[in-house]
């Protein structure tokens, strides 16, 4: 490894990250320096080496033939580099870092983690509720719970549970409905944010094309569904974040009609990394409990009136 005391290692970050990145101001917000100083160690490397690694363009840095050589091998090298860290970084498999949506985290997982606990006092659970996606082969996040269409590039997704939207609302709005096309009369809350509109549960009951009258709009879809269970409106939610309000009682799904959405639940772990025994037991406990959670929601009773038409 002599040759590699000859090259000043901030300086093949800095041509890591640029010909990763393609330009200097990324590279410079990844390493937190400045542009300049990214710049100056790219060029002091290229002279300790004795030749050009980029071509300085108007769209930005060009790797020549050496530096896209060099950077095949530094892309994989500082990847590891990584994994070593994050390796020597992470705590003993007793904590287990999960990271999950806040309206997940709120309206789903903390009315549930004590039967984890009393199953698996061995774990202690170290929850990151984030929206953020976070790399997986590099941070200290053991597994993330993410809904989407489960493809993530990079990553072992696992489906969970396939998103399923109906309408919600406070019992008392809920006594004035008696057939799907009666809650075109009631004022919508709106998740801003969400992936769906309700034309994918209109279009189910037979009302596509038709148009809710919006009360409120809210960018978290928590606060979308305490206005609902205040008596602010009607709200389409999904299972997990609705069940519990509605098992409760604190919330009606007054119709028995469930859409789909295209999107799921999933698992996401790393493709590369070993997934410890605490990620494979909280796995097969939140399995066990999202089964067990649907099987309570949709034993309910749809309200006889509210019941859809025959066709």
């Amino acid at each position: 490894m002599k040759d590699l005391n000859a090259i000043h290692l901030n300086g093949l970050r800095a041509v890591e990250a640029a010909g990763r990145l393609g330009s200097l101001a990324a590279a410079a917000e990844e390493l937190g320096v400045t542009p300049g100083a990214v710049s100056q160690q790219i060029a002091k490397t290229e002279a300790q080496l004795g030749r050009a690694l980029f071509e300085r363009l108007p769209r930005g840095l060009v790797p020549t033939d050496a530096g896209r050589l060099l950077l095949v091998r530094l892309l994989s090298a500082f990847a590891e580099l990584a994994e070593a860290v994050a390796e020597a970084r992470r705590r003993d498999e007793s904590v287990l870092t999960v990271s999950v949506a806040p309206v997940f985290a709120a309206r789903w997982l903390v009315y549930r983690l004590n039967r984890f606990a009393d199953r698996h006092p061995e774990v202690r659970l170290r929850i990151d509720a984030t929206t953020k996606l976070v790399n997986l082969d590099t941070s200290d996040v053991d597994l993330a719970i993410r809904v989407g269409a489960g493809h993530w590039p990079g990553v072992r997704a696992e489906l969970l549970l396939e998103q399923e939207v109906f309408p919600v609302c406070s019992p008392a709005l809920a006594a004035g409905l008696r057939e799907p096309a009666d809650i075109l009369t009631l004022p919508a809350v709106i998740d801003e944010h969400a992936m769906f509109s309700w034309e994918v549960w209109l279009k189910a009951v037979g009302l596509s094309g038709a148009e809710m009258t919006v009360r409120h709009t809210f960018n978290e879809a928590s606060l979308a569904l305490d206005a609902a269970i205040a008596g602010q409106g009607v709200m389409l939610a999904w299972q997990t974040l609705a069940g519990y309000a509605v098992v409760k009682g604190s919330l009606v799904a007054p119709f028995g009609v469930r859409a789909k959405t295209g999107f799921g639940h999933y698992f996401v772990t790393s493709a590369s990394r070993r997934e410890g025994k605490a990620a494979l037991a909280f796995k097969r406990w939140v399995r066990e409990e999202v089964e067990e959670g649907m099987r309570q929601l949709f034993a309910i009773p749809v309200p006889s009136a509210a019941l859809p038409s025959s066709p």
